[in-house]
């Protein structure tokens, strides 16, 4: 029987993505006016943007223990090997409260066959990560060898981003109102990164032209072996400029394994419509 991989809604991976690799999800929640809905399965990231766009500040919450232990528990009761590559630690408390349940299954089933792995990554950068580990079990690649490449993309997996408005980032606590509101005024478009889990900002660029522009060239500068990569863009609502980026990294970078889907619920909901961010390896594929 081979390795089942697990994944988290922050991976922002498409239910047809899900299904083609086998993957399995847990999902997080996201919280709207006192309601509560689960990433992807009973709110759609549409919805979460056009309530953004009409003045709502949703928030988000783990995945829950008991999803986790439930999950677990089915797959050590039938014998299931897995893995779960788990959104960001330094993110979300999910990694955390998926690690002490792990420990306490393993109490009671010791020779259980199961991991959790902190990507340290997000959105599309924790998605690659799952599709590669699903593809690599599909293969028939042993417990040991997914968990090792998989690591291996988690250490060398690239974001770059940018935000529409940086309204969406102030509501979510991350930028100042201030900054916020002079970055507006002034059309200024942050570029970030992530650093051991956590979002860095890396340049502030004026106008969105040239935001695109640079995150290519960010990608070229930081990136090894693109043409031999899949590489992933993100979008919150905005497919027309992802398909943009696409075709300028096909001209600069000759990649031609670009997957491009939509920023999910939990992710979407603290960076915004119209957030566009860009997944590559810094090191040479496995």
């Amino acid at each position: 029987m081979s390795v089942q991989i697990l994944c988290d809604s922050a991976s922002d991976l498409s239910e047809e993505t899900l299904h083609k690799y086998n993957l399995e999800r847990v999902s997080l929640s996201v919280t709207i006016d006192n309601q509560e809905y689960e990433d992807g399965k009973t709110i759609t990231p549409k919805q979460v943007y056009k309530l953004m766009r009409d003045g709502k500040a949703p928030k988000t919450s783990q995945v829950s223990h008991k999803t986790f232990r439930d999950t677990f528990t089915s797959h050590v009761e039938n014998n299931q090997a897995f893995i779960y590559f788990s959104v960001s630690s330094e993110l979300s408390g999910t990694y955390q409260t998926a690690k002490m349940v792990e420990q306490e299954i393993k109490e009671d089933n010791p020779d259980a066959q199961f991991n959790v792995i902190d990507t340290k990554a997000a959105s599309l950068g924790c998605g690659l990560i799952a599709i590669k580990a699903a593809e690599l079990a599909r293969s028939g690649a042993s417990f040991d060898e997914i968990i090792e490449i998989g690591t291996y993309y988690a250490e060398h997996m690239e974001h770059i981003f940018t935000v529409d408005d940086l309204e969406y980032l102030h509501r979510g606590g991350r930028v100042s109102k201030t900054a916020a509101f002079v970055g507006s005024l002034l059309k200024i478009k942050p570029l970030l990164h992530v650093e051991d889990g956590k979002l860095v900002p890396l340049e502030k660029i004026r106008g969105s032209k040239k935001v695109l522009k640079r995150m290519v060239e960010v990608t070229q500068e930081r990136g090894q072996a693109l043409e031999q990569q899949r590489i992933a863009i993100s979008h919150g609502d905005d497919l027309e400029t992802a398909e943009k980026l696409a075709d300028m990294i096909r001209t600069e970078c000759g990649t031609t394994d670009i997957y491009i889907d939509m920023i999910g619920s939990a992710i979407g909901a603290h960076a915004g419509p119209g957030t566009i961010a860009l997944f590559f390896l810094n090191k040479s594929p496995k």
